[in-house]
C-alpha cells in the first residue's frame, strides 16, 4: 500500500518509523518532511495546505491512503476536499472532517460542545471586540489566576494564564485591539483556572466506535521544574502512573462517550485521533482542550509503545468497523526529551551541523527527528525543537536515564534541553 503522510515535525517521523516497521506499507510519502522522514520514505516538497499540489500528488504516485499529522490542514478542511474530489474520493483519510475539526480550531466551539452534552470543563464566556467592555467587566470578577484563550489556532501560543487582575486586562486588550494573535484572537474565551496535573489521553476513532491508545503526560514549560516559559513540549512519558482504571473509566464514560454522541448527533465525520488536554483535580477529569491529531512529543512516546500495525488499523478505522480492532501496548515506560535550539521558545538561529543523532533501536533507545534538513550531505537544525530521544525502561527513571545518555553523543551549537523529563515520579 502506497501511503501519504502529512507533516514535517517529531510526530511524523514517529509515525513515518512506526508505519514502514510492517508490510503492508510498500511505499511512504511524506509531505514536506525532515531528515528523519526521509529515513523511512520518499519526501515530497509540498506544504500541508497545498491541497491541490496534494491531489497531483496522490494521483501521481498512486496513493492509497493519507494520514494527516499537523492541525493546520484539518481545520482548512483537507477531508472535505478529498471526498468532494471525484479522483480522491475513495482515498481513506485518517482525519476528521472541518466541521468535526472545529473541536480543535475553535475554543469557543469546543467550549459550547463540552457544555451542550455535559462533558466536564471550565466555566468560560466569550468576547470579541463588540462585547469588549463587558469582557472586561467580566474579568474584574473573576478570581485568580484568569485565563485567556484565543478563539482559533496560535500555533500553541493562544493560552494565557494571568496572575493579576491588571495583566488580563492589559492581555485582553491585547489580543483584541491590538491583534497579538492576529486572527486567531478575534474572539478571547476567558476561562476559570482549574487546579490538578495535566495528561493526555488519545482516543482512536470511526465516529462510532473507538479505541484507547497509549496515555502520556508532557511538559510545557522550558526549564527545570516546570520554569520559564512555555513552549510546544520539551519531552514526555507513558504510561502515566496514576492514570488507573477508575480515572480511565471515569474518563470513557465522562468525556469520550459523551464527546463522540456530539459528533454523532451533529452529523459530523470523524475518522482519526481525538488528543484529550485534560486537567486531573483530586481524582476528577475535566477538559482543557481538545485536538483533532496527535500531539507532539507526546507521539513519540506513545506510538513506540504500540505493538500492532497500524495499517490495517486504520483500514478497520476507514470501513467504520474499529469494534473489530484490539490494540497491544509495551508494557515498559517510555520518555521523550526534546532537544531544542538556544534561545527557543524566543529567538534562536538554525543551520547549525547535527552530529551522533544515527538510530540506535538496538539500544531500546531512537532518535525522532523534529526541526531538522538535509543539505551537503549533512544534517542540520531547522527549527526550535530539533530531535526528540525516546528511551525505554522498566520506570520512569530508568527510561529517563537512557535518554539523557543518548543526548549526551548528539551535538549541534546551543543544544539544549530538560533534564528532569517525569522528574514527579521518580
Amino acid at each position: 500500500m502506497n501511503i501519504l503522510l502529512l507533516g514535517s515535525g517529531g510526530r511524523e517521523h514517529a509515525l513515518a518509523w512506526k508505519l514502514t516497521q510492517h508490510h503492508t506499507c510498500s511505499h511512504l510519502f511524506i509531505a514536506p518532511g525532515n531528515a528523519g522522514t526521509a529515513l523511512h520514505g520518499t519526501n515530497l516538497p509540498i506544504a500541508v495546505n497545498d491541497f491541490t499540489a496534494l491531489r497531483d500528488a496522490c494521483i501521481q504516485h498512486h496513493i492509497e491512503m493519507v494520514i494527516v499529522g499537523p492541525e493546520d490542514p484539518l481545520v482548512l478542511g483537507v477531508y472535505d476536499f478529498f471526498k468532494s474530489d471525484e479522483n480522491l474520493k475513495n482515498i481513506p483519510v485518517i482525519a476528521p472532517s472541518k466541521a468535526a475539526a472545529q473541536l480543535e480550531g475553535s475554543k469557543a466551539f469546543a467550549k459550547a460542545f463540552m457544555q451542550q452534552y455535559g462533558i466536564p470543563t471550565a466555566a468560560y464566556k466569550e468576547f470579541d471586540l463588540e462585547s469588549f467592555e463587558e469582557g472586561l467587566a467580566y474579568i474584574r470578577q473573576q478570581s485568580l489566576p484568569i485565563v485567556l484563550k484565543a478563539d482559533g489556532l496560535a500555533a500553541g501560543k493562544g493560552v494565557l494564564i494571568c496572575q493579576s487582575h491588571e495583566d488580563a486586562t492589559h492581555e485582553f486588550e491585547l489580543m483584541l485591539r491590538q491583534s497579538k494573535f492576529g486572527k486567531a484572537g478575534q474572539t478571547v474565551v476567558v476561562e476559570s483556572f482549574l487546579n490538578g496535573i495535566e495528561m493526555s489521553v488519545f482516543v482512536l476513532t470511526d465516529g462510532k466506535n473507538f479505541c484507547l491508545l497509549p496515555e502520556a503526560k508532557d511538559y510545557k514549560r522550558i526549564g527545570v521544574g516546570d520554569s520559564g516559559l512555555n513552549t510546544g513540549g520539551m519531552g514526555a512519558v507513558s504510561p502515566v502512573p496514576f492514570f488507573d482504571d477508575t480515572l480511565k473509566q471515569k474518563v470513557i464514560d465522562r468525556i469520550i462517550q459523551p464527546t463522540l454522541h456530539g459528533l454523532q448527533d451533529r452529523k459530523m465525520d470523524y475518522h482519526g485521533f481525538i488528543f484529550l488536554g485534560l486537567m486531573i483535580d483530586q481524582g476528577e477529569p475535566f477538559v482543557i482542550e481538545y485536538n483533532c491529531r496527535m500531539g507532539d512529543p507526546e507521539t513519540e512516546v506513545v506510538i513506540p509503545r504500540i505493538e500492532n500495525d497500524l495499517v490495517p488499523v486504520f483500514q478497520l478505522l476507514s470501513a467504520k468497523r474499529l469494534n473489530e480492532v484490539s490494540l497491544r501496548f509495551l508494557p515498559e515506560v517510555a520518555v521523550t526529551t526534546m532537544l531544542v535550539s538556544q534561545g527557543y521558545p524566543g529567538d534562536y538561529q538554525t543551520g547549525f551541523a547535527i552530529t551522533g543523532a544515527e538510530q540506535t533501536e538496538q539500544e531500546k533507545c531512537i532518535v525522532f527527528h523534529a526541526g531538522t534538513k538535509s543539505m551537503n550531505n549533512e544534517v542540520l537544525t531547522a527549527g526550535g525543537r530539533v530531535l526528540a530521544v525516546t528511551a525505554f525502561g522498566s520506570s520512569v527513571k530508568e527510561a529517563g536515564d537512557k535518554s539523557r545518555d543518548r543526548i549526551n553523543g548528539i551535538q549541534f551549537q546551543g543544544k539544549t534541553f530538560r533534564n528532569d523529563i517525569g522528574y514527579e515520579f521518580i
